[in-house]
């Protein structure tokens, strides 16, 4: 938007006792109806202070220390009123709300005051002075009085029917070098400050910079173009007119020669310091800047970019289109916070002070907690996830993708090999042979599997209970966080409860397998049986057998033959030759007798015939000499003596069948097989379906059936309302902060509903589409939040349509 697009040409600026009141005629009609809907907008959010978060528009004065930003103002007004000297003096942003009254040829007055917001009961101030020491005491009260800055706003409205309806904020000039107890970083600090506010889109940037210095280097445009980049927000003013060089001009400046803006230039002379001293007043600075534009022929085609009053009109027209533009979407931002902080509000609930109030409190808490608990598991809750699983359908998962699946993996033959179930055979047949496949290796077999399926069963019981431990922690969150101590004796409570489920739970699984080991029914219709068992286990051996039916060659098979003879009776003579002390003599060892006798008994043949293996020729000596020196009784008695008695290998500790099986063995080993597989699958079957059912029976459905109940008998005490209802302080302080916020929102939305069809650009067609109407009359007090409708007619006997009486009519909000 040009300037032309927001200025008209004018003849010379008439006298300044009139321009202002010939503008404001101008401007009348729609400024004076949209910018005093805004500065009661600022008034309702100046209540949240930092915590507004709508910016509203207005317009941030900037410019650099003695810069001539409070001439401005103060001509601007047309009276006397903000701190002077040498050094810093705005040292707390002034937000200036300037509202035009009827003049008393209107039927109105001719007084002028001003207000703060800081004082109670909007006391009016009609001594400009006072005004001054005002500002000056305010600002001394919390930067202190040594030329310290704070950020904290002073708010004040001056009324009077020679302005325009303008807001303006007058921020601390920028300054280089500290003084006083400003810090050391005070430039930082104060640039700061100052792009806090027109950083905002919402915001017009006024950038005032005196005549008599470079344009280009100056500090209010060097910050007006960082926030403000292509120029759209910023209005340029040129101070001290009158003190440039002779035969130099601002022409080229306020033509936008050297820095152009969007929104272009206004040139002002302000007073001097000498007329403040001879306490000269604005209306007289204003006679005389009018004098000193008519003076210089340079000025005289610039009439539209000169003087206080060209100023002021220029603002009012630029912030009434800029308000108009901004309208629709300050009315979107507040609904939108207005919606989301009703809500926030209302999840914090009531305070409730009487031990009826408190039971109704708690009694609705645990029930709508038990009706979350039972949604969340049955896959009603009214927030169902779209990324993962969530409440019941995590049960069901575990059930099917874990436990059943987890089952019919497992080969029950896995950890058995054949020796095992040949050795289970040999044992149950005893002492004898068995002619046919004993029934007793497979009962103690698919036992022993069977018992294997405890251990998985147990703990899918166990991840159920953990599934319902998280359901139970996800249920009601943000309400019971109002409630720490409920929180915690609801989740013992829950906890508790939900162990004792896991208790019959886990002894129904272990009855169930009990159940299946301690009767193998083989009569199932989905069992083998004997005889197909024998048939699969004969053609699996026959079938396994082919390849290696070719024996190996009898050259080959003979010398085997031959050493394994040998080798048994080598193994024959370790454990048969003994003496007859008991003690087996090692191979090659000889008595101290048989040395004796060795020399006598060589070459004798053998009276006996004994075999060699016992005692060899030693032992034959032996004999032959006790024969022939003893009685034949004797010799008898001593030969027996002497002869080495024939003693078993002790059998080991851990007795195993040999390590070849015959065919036979091949057949009932499969056999065997066969059965534990075809039982061992039917008991899996009913272990998937058996457990999964005790496990809701006991457990998940128990606890939604009986969970409420165990609330009321837990917790439903009167001795324990208070302690459990005892809220932390950070709710309380959020519940406070809220219900003020909302407070001021629902002002703020009313008094945009007061504006005119003709004040907004847009016009909202169709329905709330917000939800905010049902939040606009919530009482502050209350978090139930009901609508008056009443509060939304038109009043009788208005001259003007509200937005309120249309938008009720057109869009149907149905208020």
């Amino acid at each position: 938007m040009s300037v032309e697009e927001v200025t008209a040409d004018t003849p010379q600026p008439p006298p300044s006792s009139t321009a202002a009141g010939t503008a404001s005629s101008n401007a009348a009609p729609l400024g004076s109806s949209v910018i005093p809907i805004v500065n009661k907008l600022q008034d309702i959010f100046a209540q949240l202070g930092s915590q507004s978060s709508i910016e509203l528009p207005q317009v941030a004065v900037v410019g650099s220390q003695s810069s001539g930003k409070s001439s401005v103002l103060e001509a601007l007004v047309g009276r006397d009123f903000l701190p002077r000297g040498n050094d810093i003096c705005t040292r707390r942003p002034l937000v200036l709300q300037l509202l035009q009254t009827k003049s008393k040829s209107n039927g109105g007055s001719d007084d002028e005051w001003g207000e703060f917001l800081h004082l109670p009961n909007n006391h009016r101030i009609y001594d400009f002075s006072e005004i001054r020491r005002e500002i000056e005491a305010e600002t001394n009260r919390l930067a202190g009085d040594n030329k310290g800055v704070s950020a904290k706003q002073i708010r004040l409205k001056i009324y009077s029917p020679n302005v325009l309806d303008i807001t303006l904020v007058d921020l601390p000039g920028i300054t280089k070098v500290p003084v006083g107890d400003q810090p050391t970083d005070i430039e930082a600090q104060i640039r700061t400050m100052i792009l806090s506010y027109i950083k905002q889109p919402t915001c017009l940037i006024l950038a005032v910079t005196p005549a008599n210095s470079d344009l280009a280097n100056s500090d209010a445009l060097q910050v007006a173009r960082a926030a403000d980049p292509d120029g759209h927000r910023t209005i340029g003013v040129i101070t001290k007119l009158d003190i440039m060089d002779k035969g130099t001009d601002a022409s080229n400046l306020l033509l936008g020669k050297i820095v152009p803006l969007r929104l272009g230039y206004v040139g002002v002379v302000n007073r001097c310091q000498e007329d403040i001293l001879l306490n000269r007043s604005v209306k007289e600075a204003l006679s005389a800047e009018e004098k000193f534009f008519r003076s210089r022929p340079a000025y005289h085609g610039l009439a539209d970019r000169l003087g206080i009053p060209q100023l002021a009109k220029k603002l009012n027209q630029i912030l009434v289109q800029h308000i108009k533009v901004l309208l629709p979407d300050l009315k979107s931002r507040i609904s939108n916070a207005l919606v989301a902080t009703a809500k926030e509000h209302q999840s914090y609930g009531e305070i409730t002070e009487s031990k009826g109030g408190q039971g109704a409190v708690l009694l609705n808490f645990l029930s709508k907690y038990c009706e979350a608990y039972s949604s969340l598991l049955e896959g009603k809750g009214e927030e169902m996830s779209t990324s993962e699983l969530s409440g019941g359908a995590r049960i069901h998962y575990i059930f099917q993708s874990i436990f059943v699946k987890s089952l019919e993996e497992v080969d029950p033959c896995e950890d058995l090999t054949d020796d095992d179930i040949r050795t289970a055979i040999q044992n149950a047949t005893g002492p004898r042979s068995a002619l046919f496949v004993p029934d007793v290796p497979f009962q103690v077999l698919v036992k022993r599997q069977i018992s294997r399926l405890l251990d998985p069963s147990l703990q899918c019981a166990r991840f159920i209970f953990d599934e319902l431990v998280k359901i139970s922690h996800k249920c009601m969150m943000n309400e019971l966080q109002r409630f720490p101590v409920l929180r915690k004796r609801m989740d013992e409570v829950i906890g508790d409860f939900l162990r004792d489920g896991l208790e019959p739970s886990e002894a129904m699984i272990g009855d169930i397998i009990d159940m299946e080991m301690d009767y193998i029914n083989t009569s199932h219709p989905n069992f083998i049986g004997g005889t197909k068992a024998v048939e699969q286990a004969m053609q699996h051996v026959k079938s396994s057998r082919i390849p290696h039916s070719v024996s190996r060659p009898k050259e080959i098979a003979e010398p085997d033959r031959t050493s394994s003879s040998s080798a048994s009776q080598v193994k024959s003579r370790s454990f048969l030759g003994r003496q007859a002390n008991g003690i087996v003599a090692d191979q090659g060892v000889v008595s101290a007798d048989s040395e004796k006798a060795a020399p006598a008994a060589n070459g004798s043949d053998s009276r006996w015939g004994l075999p060699s293996i016992f005692r060899g020729s030693d032992s034959r000596a032996v004999t032959k000499e006790n024969f022939s020196n003893k009685p034949f009784s004797e010799a008898v008695e001593d030969m027996s003596q002497n002869l080495s008695m024939i003693y078993l290998k002790e059998p080991p500790t851990v007795l195993r069948p040999s390590e070849t099986h015959s065919e036979q063995q091949a057949v009932e080993i499969q056999i065997t097989k066969l059965l534990l597989k075809s039982y061992y699958n039917i008991v899996r079957k009913n272990i998937e379906d058996s457990v999964p059912k005790a496990i809701m029976h006991f457990l998940v459905n128990h606890t939604k059936r009986e969970l409420h109940n165990v609330f009321i008998r837990k917790l439903y005490r009167e001795n324990l309302f208070e302690e459990m209802l005892q809220e932390t302080d950070e709710i309380a302080v959020k519940r406070k902060r809220t219900q003020a916020t909302l407070h001021v929102l629902q002002q703020a939305y009313r008094t945009l509903d007061e504006l005119p069809l003709e004040a907004e650009s847009v016009h909202n067609h169709g329905t709330d589409t917000t939800g905010v109407s049902k939040y606009l009359d919530l009482p502050t007090s209350s978090s139930k939040y009901t609508t008056s409708s009443s509060s939304y007619t038109a009043s009788p006997g208005t001259g003007r349509r509200s937005r309120r009486a249309v938008d009720q009519h057109q869009n149907g909000y149905g208020f």
